[in-house]
Protein backbone atom coordinates (compact mmCIF):
# COMPACT_ATOMS: atom_id res chain seq x y z
CA UNK A 1 0.00 0.00 0.00
CA UNK A 2 1.27 3.93 -0.76
CA UNK A 3 -0.14 6.87 0.66
CA UNK A 4 -0.70 9.68 -1.87
CA UNK A 5 -2.31 13.51 -0.75
CA UNK A 6 -4.33 14.95 -3.84
CA UNK A 7 -4.89 18.78 -4.25
CA UNK A 8 -8.51 19.36 -4.97
CA UNK A 9 -10.01 22.64 -5.95
CA UNK A 10 -13.46 23.62 -6.20
CA UNK A 11 -14.61 22.13 -2.86
CA UNK A 12 -17.17 24.78 -0.76
CA UNK A 13 -18.89 22.90 1.80
CA UNK A 14 -18.87 19.08 3.56
CA UNK A 15 -20.97 18.06 0.54
CA UNK A 16 -18.11 18.25 -1.72
CA UNK A 17 -15.93 16.74 0.82
CA UNK A 18 -18.15 14.06 1.20
CA UNK A 19 -18.47 13.46 -2.70
CA UNK A 20 -14.70 13.49 -3.26
CA UNK A 21 -14.78 10.76 -0.68
CA UNK A 22 -16.67 8.94 -2.16
CA UNK A 23 -15.81 9.23 -5.76
CA UNK A 24 -11.83 8.61 -4.36
CA UNK A 25 -12.93 5.37 -2.49
CA UNK A 26 -14.99 3.79 -5.69
CA UNK A 27 -11.63 3.69 -7.31
CA UNK A 28 -10.42 0.32 -7.32
CA UNK A 29 -7.28 -0.53 -5.61
CA UNK A 30 -8.01 2.42 -3.15
CA UNK A 31 -8.51 1.43 0.85
CA UNK A 32 -8.96 4.26 2.31
CA UNK A 33 -9.23 8.33 1.14
CA UNK A 34 -9.83 11.16 4.24
CA UNK A 35 -10.56 14.33 2.51
CA UNK A 36 -10.08 17.96 4.17
CA UNK A 37 -12.12 20.92 2.91
CA UNK A 38 -8.91 23.41 4.45
CA UNK A 39 -6.46 23.10 2.69
CA UNK A 40 -8.75 20.87 0.22
CA UNK A 41 -6.50 17.97 -0.24
CA UNK A 42 -7.00 14.25 0.08
CA UNK A 43 -4.91 11.54 1.59
CA UNK A 44 -5.37 8.51 0.03
CA UNK A 45 -3.78 5.20 0.30
CA UNK A 46 -4.19 2.62 -2.32
CA UNK A 47 -2.23 -0.59 -3.97
CA UNK A 48 -0.36 0.76 -6.98
CA UNK A 49 -0.68 -2.58 -8.61
CA UNK A 50 -4.67 -1.53 -8.79
CA UNK A 51 -4.93 2.06 -8.73
CA UNK A 52 -3.89 4.83 -10.67
CA UNK A 53 -3.20 8.79 -10.23
CA UNK A 54 -4.72 8.88 -13.56
CA UNK A 55 -7.97 6.66 -12.07
CA UNK A 56 -7.64 8.65 -9.54
CA UNK A 57 -8.33 11.89 -10.96
CA UNK A 58 -10.85 10.66 -13.44
CA UNK A 59 -13.03 10.11 -10.64
CA UNK A 60 -12.63 13.46 -8.92
CA UNK A 61 -12.69 15.25 -12.15
CA UNK A 62 -16.50 13.19 -12.77
CA UNK A 63 -17.87 14.42 -9.63
CA UNK A 64 -17.60 17.92 -10.67
CA UNK A 65 -14.43 18.78 -8.85
CA UNK A 66 -10.55 19.23 -9.87
CA UNK A 67 -7.01 17.62 -9.02
CA UNK A 68 -4.88 20.78 -9.11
Amino acid sequence: METLQLKIDGMTCQHCVMSVMKALKGVPGVSDATVSLTPGQATVTYDPAKATLVGMKKAVEEAGYRVA
